[in-house]
């Protein structure tokens, strides 16, 4: 069964989902995946190696629970622990080069990284004291094993990340060596690499920095907790249970798609294996429904790239984010709550007016599973994401929580014989958990590196007064470079890395030009995600038309379309952060929520051309018009898009009367 990696957590389908059939020919679901998404494309070990690798996976699960048990280890030693294991199993899973692959023995070379990357890290463990007593000054040994780990950081990116993320590592660590032949503002006196070393390896700023710390203790046991909720068969709960309640609508399958990616979203991080895992379930669905093979490609990579942007998890960025932020996590979590409902509110409408315009009808009832009865067999398996959810609420720290959901997953299995999980189960789980939290890992790592020279040279600052200058000094246009940058710095990188990235570069602009910390934060969280169906890199879309059998490239426009809402929503919130709760009195969220989502529907039916019927040219652009000026926060643009889109309704409803 193949596996289903994420840039932030993961979650695993059952084979009957992966196996399924599309105008008769076999989609290879694990070709596509590893494919589109490079964390996936590991080696599957047989015989001693596949032991070795699972004792080093269990071995760091272990670690990581009891350390969160038991009360983490200094920070630095917590990290480098969790590097040197996450070093060590990457360079077995990743080979240097697929072709020397081979699933019965490690090649030399890998072993030989693997050896080095636990051991790098290592090094500061042994000599923590000395290195503590010294803080501030290496020695050549420092030096040599530093530089050796920052090396092996960025091969184990190349492997497992993949050639976007190390471009933008070797370009930072270019511009610290450079900074005295920059021109302008992005000049500055250069580091040598002594000073470089220290900064990126001995100390808590650079690979050993705050995206480290958080994948060392949140993100590794929610990874885990993702990973023994496969077992227990939510993934196909979430999908049957959206078909019971969706299935029968105008365009069903579709529908299905948005809501059981929706659902996912809750623990899932990865735009990628959402597609091919809900999506070689559903394509071929909508598909078979009539629609067209772009579109029902298009409709699931957008519906999954939202995966990433629904709470708790967000891709693990969510955790990242109260970091940087310096918020508790659940305001993270309260904050991004209505704009991932704004944006699967888009899809949904988007493809509900497609289906109206094609009329498209869904399965009938009598083909579909009865909720109840779904619930009644299988809806104790949600009792854990309930649990989780209700002890975060309740003031539980996310690592807490989260080890009280670990083991409430496998007590809950237990409840019934057909989700009952077996004790090899259970440390099969702890294996998968930590081949999952790899490509996070390595690219927190990677991530730290340029988090490092940015804290070292100041260049952060620089960047976000050139775009600044660029905009004029207004607040719109900065907003836009802003969307540009985080979208092109988004393509091709994983959630957790690209939201590092941007927030670094990108949201230090918006913070200049008074944008509440969060909202800045979470808009450039929003641009990086969206890129995954933005051509000409558009992830999510190209693995959906893998699945589909459409062009990928105009799945990927049909996807950016759907995902209109991802476009317009980080404006709303940084012009109105009210959406985000900052601030929000009851009365001025609702109307601010409820104008917003006129608004969206206007922008959709516009984009489709339907609403109450085909839209009309110039309908189509007066509901842009409408629906942009409802965004807009202001009591006047909303009043007078309201109007518009009334009048609209009103005349297409009239036209539908009188052709009837």
């Amino acid at each position: 069964m193949p596996r289903l990696p994420a840039g932030g957590l993961v979650f695993f389908f059952t084979e009957d989902v992966i196996c399924c059939m599309t105008d008769q020919n076999t989609v290879n679901t694990d070709a596509i995946l590893k494919k589109y998404d490079r964390e996936s494309n590991t080696v599957h070990y047989t015989g001693w190696p596949k032991k070795v690798v699972a004792a080093i996976a269990i071995t760091f699960s272990i670690f990581q629970i009891y350390t969160a048990t038991f009360g983490v280890l200094d920070a630095q030693l917590q990290r480098a622990v969790h590097l040197g294991f996450g070093l060590a199993l990457a360079y077995l899973l990743y080979p240097f080069r697929r072709a020397w692959a081979r699933d019965h023995f490690f090649h030399p070379i890998d072993v030989a990284f693997a050896i080095l990357g636990a051991a790098a890290p290592a090094y500061i463990v042994i000599q923590y004291r000395e290195l503590v007593t010294r803080a501030g000054s290496v020695t050549m040994p420092d030096v040599i094993v530093g530089g050796l780990g920052i090396l092996l950081v960025i091969e184990a990116t190349r492997r497992v990340v993949g050639l976007p993320m190390v471009t933008v590592v070797l370009f930072f660590l270019a511009y610290a060596f450079l900074g005295p032949y920059m021109p302008g503002v992005l000049a500055h006196r250069g580091l040598s690499l002594e000073q470089l070393v220290s900064h990126l390896y001995f100390t808590t700023e650079g690979i050993f920095g705050i995206p480290l710390g958080v994948s060392s203790t949140f993100i590794f046991l929610f990874i885990l907790f993702g990973a023994y909720l496969e077992s227990t068969g939510l993934g196909k709960f979430f999908i049957d249970l959206a078909n019971a309640v969706a299935g029968w609508a105008s365009g069903g399958p579709a529908k299905v798609a948005v809501l059981s990616s929706g659902l996912m979203g809750t623990v899932s991080g990865s735009s990628v294996a959402n597609v091919v895992g809900t999506g070689s379930l559903t394509i071929p669905m909508m598909k078979k429904l009539g629609y067209d093979a772009n579109f029902a490609g298009a409709v699931e990579a957008a519906a999954s790239t939202g995966g990433q942007l629904m709470p708790p998890v967000m891709g693990a960025a969510a955790f990242l984010m109260a970091e940087f932020v310096g918020v508790p996590y659940i305001e993270v979590v309260k904050a991004a709550a209505i704009p991932a409902l704004l944006y699967f509110t888009g899809v949904w409408l988007g493809v509900h007016f497609e289906a109206k315009r094609k009329n498209l009808r869904g399965i009938p009832r009598s083909e579909l599973p009865h909720p109840l009865t779904l619930l009644k067999e299988r809806g104790h398996l949600a009792i854990p994401l309930i649990v989780i959810v209700y002890l975060l609420v309740s003031g539980y720290t996310p690592m807490r929580a989260a080890l009280v959901a670990i083991v409430l997953s496998i007590a809950c299995a237990m409840l019934r014989k057909s989700t009952r999980m077996k004790p090899i189960e259970i440390v099969y789980g702890l294996e998968r958990g930590a081949k999952a939290v790899l490509g996070v890992l390595i690219a927190c790592a990677a991530a730290g590196i340029i988090i490092g020279v940015v804290t070292k040279t100041g260049v952060g600052l620089r960047l976000a007064s050139g775009l600044i200058d660029a905009a004029g000094g207004m607040l719109l246009p900065a907003m836009f470079f802003t969307m540009i940058t985080a979208i092109v710095l988004g393509m091709g990188v994983p959630t957790t890395a690209n939201y590092v990235i941007t927030s670094t570069i990108a949201a230090p602009a918006l913070v200049q030009m008074g944008v509440p910390l969060l909202a800045a934060h979470m808009f450039v969280f929003y641009f990086g995600i969206i890129a995954d169906v933005t051509p000409p890199v558009a992830l999510a879309a190209y693995a959906g038309a893998g699945i589909s059998g459409g062009n990928p490239l105009r799945t990927g426009v049909h996807a950016s379309k759907l995902a209109i809402a991802a476009f317009i929503i980080p404006y709303i919130f940084v012009l109105s952060p009210v959406i985000l709760m900052v601030d929000a009195e009851p009365f001025t969220l609702i109307v601010a929520t409820l104008s917003a989502l006129i608004g969206m529907i206007a922008v959709s039916s516009a984009l489709c051309g339907f609403l109450a019927d085909h839209c009309r040219l110039y309908e189509r652009v007066l509901l842009i018009a409408a629906g942009l000026l409802m965004i807009k926060p202001g009591g006047t643009t909303d009043m007078i898009g309201l109007a518009v889109f009334a009048a609209i309704l009103a005349m297409q409803s009239m036209r539908v009367k009188k052709a009837a």
